[in-house]
C-alpha cells in the first residue's frame, strides 16, 4: 500500500437540523485498523455516515484515498464496504442471495456478484448456512452476514460499526479473528466504530477519540507500544545492587528510585532487558519482578474523557 492517507479530515464540519455536531475536524490517518472512539453522542456515527456520503458537510472536506467527499462521492463508494451496526436485511432472502444483491448494488456483473457472495459466506464462517433465511439466523450469524455483504465487492476501505455488538464471547472472539484476519492481509484499510475499548485495543493500531463533536486526542497504538518495550519498573534483593545500579547506568539507562523503593529505568536504544539480567547475575543480585509501563487504551481514554477539548482538536 502507499503511504498516501487513508482519510484526511480538514475543517470538517457537520450540522444536523442546524444544531452542529462535527467542529471542524482536522486529522490525517494511515493505520491498517483505526478505532473510532468516544461516548455516546460524541459523533462518532455522524463522522462515519459522512464519510459514507449519507451527509453532506456544512464545513470542511474529508479525503479517503486522497478522493473529495463533495466533488468524487460516486468513486469512493466503490472502494468503500459498510457493515452497518443495525440490521437491514430483506425478509425471506437466503443469506447468500442477500449478500448477492449487496455485490450487484456495489456493481458487480450478477455472475461474479454471486461466486464472490459464495466465497464470501464461506470466508466469515457461514458456507453451510448460506441457503437458510437470514430471519432464521442467530444474532452472530447476522452479525457474519452483515460482514460478509460489507466484503462482496473487494472493497479497499472496510467500515465496521459495532461489529461485536450483543454478540456472546465465542461469536465476539470469532469476529474479532476476522477483522485482524482482514487487517492482516494487507489488502483492506479498516474503520472500526465500537465502544468497547478491547475491542479497538486488541485490532487497531490508530485511534481517534471524539467528544462533543471535537477530537479529544489521537493515538498511534503501534508507536505507544513500542516506547513502553522501553519503560520499565524493576524490584531487586541481595547482592551488590549499588554496583548492579552503577553498572545499569554505565549503559547510558536514565534511573530513578520511587518512594516504594522500586527502581524506575528508561532504556536507550541498543539495551535490552537480557542486559539487565546480566548484570544482575555478574553481581547476585535478585530481579525479583519486571514490569513494563502499560499505558492501556483505557487510560488514554479516561484522560481523553477529562480534558477539555480545546479549539477544533487539530491531531
Amino acid at each position: 500500500m502507499s503511504n498516501q492517507p487513508v482519510i484526511e479530515l480538514q475543517g470538517l464540519e457537520v450540522k444536523l437540523g442546524g444544531r452542529p455536531i462535527l467542529n471542524g475536524l482536522n486529522a490525517s490517518l494511515s493505520g491498517r485498523c483505526i478505532g473510532l472512539l468516544g461516548p455516546n453522542g460524541a459523533g462518532k456515527t455522524t463522522l462515519l455516515h459522512t464519510l459514507l456520503g449519507f451527509y453532506e458537510p456544512s464545513g470542511g472536506t474529508a479525503r479517503i484515498f486522497g478522493k473529495d467527499i463533495k466533488t468524487e462521492a460516486r468513486e469512493i463508494r466503490g472502494l468503500m464496504g459498510y457493515m452497518p451496526e443495525s440490521d437491514a436485511f430483506i425478509a425471506g432472502m437466503t443469506g447468500v442471495r442477500f449478500v448477492r444483491l449487496m455485490g450487484e448494488v456495489s456493481g458487480l456483473p450478477s455472475e461474479r456478484a454471486l461466486e464472490r457472495a459464495h466465497e464470501s459466506m464461506f470466508y466469515v464462517g457461514l458456507g453451510e448456512a448460506r441457503y437458510r433465511k437470514v430471519e432464521t439466523y442467530s444474532l452472530g450469524m447476522k452479525q457474519l452476514a452483515k460482514l460478509a455483504q460489507a466484503l462482496v465487492h473487494g472493497p479497499r476501505l472496510l467500515f465496521l460499526d459495532e461489529p461485536t455488538n450483543g454478540l456472546d464471547p465465542a461469536a465476539r472472539e470469532r469476529m474479532l479473528r476476522l477483522v485482524q484476519d482482514i487487517r492482516d492481509t494487507g489488502e483492506v484499510h479498516v474503520i472500526l466504530s465500537s465502544h468497547l475499548l478491547r475491542d479497538v485495543e486488541e485490532c487497531c493500531d490508530e485511534v481517534l477519540v471524539l467528544k462533543n463533536g471535537n477530537i479529544a486526542t489521537y493515538c498511534n497504538l503501534e508507536e505507544e507500544r513500542r516506547a513502553n518495550r522501553k519503560f520499565l519498573e524493576l524490584e531487586t534483593r541481595g547482592g551488590d545492587e549499588a554496583s548492579f545500579a552503577a553498572a545499569v547506568e554505565a549503559l547510558g539507562v536514565e534511573m530513578a528510585m520511587d518512594a516504594k523503593q522500586k527502581i524506575k529505568l528508561v532504556l536507550p536504544e541498543g539495551v535490552e532487558v537480557r542486559d539487565l539480567y546480566r548484570l544482575a547475575a555478574e553481581r547476585q543480585v535478585q530481579i525479583r519482578r519486571l514490569d513494563y509501563k502499560k499505558d492501556s487504551l483505557q487510560d488514554i481514554f479516561l484522560k481523553a474523557m477529562e480534558t477539555e477539548v480545546a479549539g477544533h482538536g487539530r491531531v
